[in-house]
């Protein structure tokens, strides 16, 4: 059994399933050839500002989730730098109440990728308002929202926002410096910390963090320091910066530690997305990439697009990692892309194995929200990665349930991973999770 209270849930974002979303950064990049896979754009997504998150919230609540993350389009809120639309205000306002009706938690994001295209006008993150300017906007949604809301998560993956849009170029700005994606590491963090002031003047009794991405850096060879050096540099900017720098008040630069004391216990709960874990070597001929080749052992039991390895391992290591920082841990994310739903039972259950077993032994582990409720459009990669729970045909918006549907739905009301359960769903590691 898992503990009562647990938050069991799906996690979804604004641009990825509301549809239409034509004032933000994305959906300006969306509209340059080859920036997204095969050609696709978000376009209709899964017609939630149309109203359909009324029947995907009822087929979250009917499965036994208890709690939902969703997040705020800041595009729709503030449309322009001088215009707040009350109307979309009262349409988020609608959305977190039909969840609580439904009995489901909000666990409601800020910022989840997508910015203003007003805002990226005057220059994202690297404007010195920026932080400012993300405050006021929070101060607005926290006001409409707060009588339904009281859990919060300021910023969904800054480490990644960092690294794919100024340092890889892949998202818009589409910059490769990396002395952009510092100065914005360092902006997102304020911007965090501008907002966990906002946040708690306006409500005293929130509970606020942060969803940062942790990756799996395993050293390729455990006897050769240099694979263990780039593995624990990769682990230190990218799975520690920030919540050294929202526990601690230090953040730990490439050029070396940098102080902002007042970021220091400003969250309430670490927000952990886990996916799966990288073999690491160092490696001349990988100079691009810091001497280091990243890359999925041989016979690593790989998604349809080879995008994620089901290594659950790492779900273990990350929460047990997430011990130092002293504060209760909520898996934000956690998901596997597979169309024909083949992997995705057993990835389900041996992920949510390895949080019983963390919590079992007393690591404080409080929540897990599966990505995601139904397929939605997955920013560069298009709809060629299908995460749901229920499929989405994006053209009709027909839904059709999975199996995996069925198999966290028990799990979820059980509060437990039952044994017939994963007999039914996920026999091949029965005797993984049951030995005898």
């Amino acid at each position: 059994m898992f503990p009562r209270g647990f938050l069991w849930g799906t996690a979804t974002a604004s641009h990825q399933v509301e549809g239409n979303n034509k004032n933000n950064n994305w959906w300006a990049w969306e509209q340059e050839p080859g920036r997204i896979a095969g050609g696709g754009k978000s376009g209709l997504a899964c017609d939630w500002w149309g109203g359909r998150w009324r029947e995907d919230f009822d087929r979250a609540a009917q499965s036994g989730q208890n709690a939902h993350r969703l997040s705020v389009e800041w595009s729709r809120v503030q449309p322009s730098p001088d215009r707040w639309d009350e109307d979309a205000l009262d349409h988020y306002r609608e959305m977190v109440r039909g969840l609580v009706e439904r009995d489901l938690t909000p666990l409601v994001t800020l910022h989840h990728f997508t910015e203003p295209v007003w805002f990226s006008e005057k220059g994202g993150w690297e404007a010195e308002d920026a932080p400012a300017l993300f405050a006021a906007y929070v101060e607005k949604v926290v006001e409409a929202l707060k009588e339904y809301a009281s859990l919060w998560c300021t910023i969904n993956e800054p480490n990644v926002l960092a690294a794919e849009a100024y340092f890889l170029g892949l998202w818009p700005p589409g910059k490769r410096d990396f002395r952009a994606m510092q100065r914005v590491m360092l902006a997102l963090g304020m911007a965090h910390g501008a907002a966990w002031e906002a946040i708690r003047e306006r409500q005293p009794v929130s509970r606020i963090g942060m969803a940062v991405q942790y990756r799996g850096f395993q050293p390729a060879r455990s006897w050769n320091p240099l694979d263990r050096m780039v593995a624990a540099g990769y682990g230190r900017i990218f799975n520690s910066f920030y919540p050294r720098l929202l526990t601690e008040g230090v953040a730990p630069l490439p050029a070396g530690r940098r102080r902002i004391q007042k970021l220091a216990g400003t969250h309430d709960y670490l927000g952990l997305n886990y996916y799966t874990t990288d073999n690491v070597s160092f490696n001349l001929r990988h100079y691009r990439e810091a001497f280091t080749r990243r890359y999925y052992p041989e016979g690593a039991s790989l998604s349809p697009s080879g995008f994620i390895a089901n290594r659950p391992e790492g779900l273990q290591q990350a929460v047990r990692w997430g011990r130092q920082f002293g504060r209760p841990m909520i898996i934000t994310e956690n998901g596997v892309e597979d169309a024909q739903d083949r992997l995705r039972p057993r990835y389900l259950v041996e992920h949510v194995h390895q949080i019983w077993r963390a919590v079992n032994q007393n690591v404080p582990v409080k929540g897990y929200f599966h990505w995601t409720l139904t397929d939605n459009f997955e920013w560069e990669r298009g709809w060629e990665q299908r995460f749901g729970l229920w499929e989405l045909d994006p053209e009709s918006q027909a839904r059709r349930k999975r199996a995996s549907a069925d198999l966290y739905a028990e799990i979820c009301k059980a509060n437990a991973i039952p044994s017939d359960v994963v007999e039914r769903y996920a026999p091949d590691v029965h005797r993984e999770i049951f030995p005898v």
